[in-house]
């Protein structure tokens, strides 16, 4: 078959999976699915080889991610259940002041939290959020919402755990420590540049706070936050990945001093999180003796992702169950099990469809395009992948469709397969809007006008994706 050909089938069979989503709401695994077998079929590989090329895609991710995907969500699960974010967020507060809040928060948010499933972590950070904002001063709402915006945003593609960061290392098979090293590298500049940016432009006129806030939400949410503590976030606004929490987990604003300083006496921040912690240095202690090529069997076990993240779940139930009891810690499991599935099936399908493009041959065609540069795939990527996002509204499933379409040409082209990873990530952040659940989350429980979100989610987060691509092109000149 000639190249244009191959170019042209697989051009349809995205198109066919964005339409079938966009106009049809087909679910997304389905969709992807199909525009496997779709391509496949198409371009010659006959039935036998697409089903054992879609099958095989599916498998070797998931070998690749699997475990780490589910190792991480359910880390996040019981850390949400102990109430550390809640903690984390009144100590960054104590420690560096309104003033640096968003920055401090947005940063936390970006990299340590990103082992908790997106919805959970913005349902649970951002009551605390609203509530600080008016210490920030007039601009308050405005600057943490944007901040809270692009730090979940960012974390989610760069920063590992992050579900669609393990999910990119696992697609074009960047190991582990070498995503966290460059992710960490890009996600802290990217979060403090992209805020600085939308703080510039909040000062000299971009919000009006008339228009862009919900005064009668907010009102209403300040009242409730001074109920009883046991009553929690039932008011608030909830998601399918909420449910399942109980109200220990969900009490940002309304718990007494007296209830803070016990839990904090009872388990102190620091011991919730180290377990996590722990994990991200072995992960990072592994990938800096691999790149120095240093022998040492008992620090590369321990580095080894799959044994780091199982040390760090294992440590995290041991501490929470002393903290808040083993059936809440099982309860806490249990929510984590149910958040996975979905993630794991959507990676694993993105990875079909990567197979099937490989299969197909589009390496060997696009490497000829761009052997001559490494920056033009990774502004091909990006591109990719923001298009895709426009029309999807899935920050993972947008990253992982066009990593895994440029992934063949990174061997060809001598592109270092992280930067493909970084691009795509970055480009998966262009336009978050209306057709995201993260946008009208942020809208709701953040006490924003659709008009304020557009402006502190859907141009917060461009301008982060836009900030990223412009580091990363660098970055390909030096690695």
């Amino acid at each position: 078959m000639s190249d244009i050909a191959v170019l042209i089938n697989t051009a349809v069979a995205v198109l066919a999976a964005v339409l079938l989503i966009v106009r049809f709401r087909v679910n997304p695994v389905i969709s992807l699915i199909l525009a496997s077998v779709y391509l496949g079929l198409a371009v010659g590989l006959g039935v036998e080889e697409t089903v054992k090329t879609i099958t095989g895609g599916f498998g070797e991710i998931m070998v690749d991610v699997g475990l780490l995907i589910a190792f991480g969500v359910l880390m996040g699960s019981i850390l949400n259940q102990s109430g550390a974010i809640r903690r984390l967020v009144e100590h960054l507060l104590k420690t560096f002041g309104p003033k640096r809040l968003p920055y401090t928060m947005g940063l936390a948010i970006g990299t340590v939290l990103q082992s908790i499933f997106l919805d959970v972590l913005l349902v649970i950070s951002a009551p605390l959020a609203r509530k600080l904002a008016p210490k920030i001063g007039k601009l308050g709402t405005a600057r943490m919402a944007t901040a809270m915006a692009i730090a979940l945003e960012c974390g989610i593609v760069f920063t590992v755990p992050g579900v669609a960061s393990l999910a990119l290392a696992g697609l074009l098979n960047v190991p582990l420590g070498k995503m966290l090293l460059f992710g960490l590298l890009l996600v802290i500049p990217t979060i403090i540049i992209s805020i600085a940016i939308m703080t510039f432009l909040f000062r000299r006129g971009f919000w009006n706070e008339a228009k862009d806030e919900d005064h009668t939400f907010v009102a209403e949410e300040d009242s409730e936050g001074e109920e009883p503590a046991d009553k929690g976030l039932a008011s608030a606004p909830t998601t399918n990945n909420e449910r399942g929490t109980t109200a220990s987990s969900a009490k940002p604003a309304g718990a007494s001093v007296a209830v803070v300083e016990r839990e904090r006496k009872e388990a102190p921040l620091l011991l919730l999180f180290a377990p996590l912690l722990t994990s991200l240095l072995l992960i990072g202690a592994g990938a800096i003796l691999e790149i120095f090529e240093i022998q040492l069997p008992w620090l590369q076990l321990l580095g080894e992702p799959v044994i780091a993240l199982l040390i760090g779940l294992i440590g995290t139930c041991l501490v929470t169950r002393a903290a808040i009891g083993q059936k809440k810690v099982e309860e806490a499991i249990a929510v984590g099990f149910k958040e996975s599935g979905q993630i794991l099936i959507l990676t694993g399908v993105g990875g079909s469809l990567a197979a099937t493009v490989a299969a197909a041959g589009l390496g060997d065609i696009l490497g000829g395009f761009f052997s001559a540069s490494t920056v033009a795939p990774l502004l091909v990527v990006w591109a990719i992948a923001a298009v895709l996002h426009i029309a999807v509204g899935s920050v993972t499933l947008s990253a992982i469709t066009a990593a895994g379409l440029l992934a063949p040409i990174a061997p060809a082209i001598g592109l270092d397969p992280v930067l493909l990873a970084l691009a795509a990530g970055a480009g998966s952040l262009f336009m978050v809007h209306v057709t995201s659940n993260t946008f009208w989350l942020l809208q709701s429980l953040l006490g924003q006008s659709v008009r304020g979100a557009l402006k502190s989610v859907t141009v917060g987060v461009s301008v982060a994706s836009v900030v990223a691509i412009l580091l990363i092109l660098p970055m390909s000149l030096l690695f």
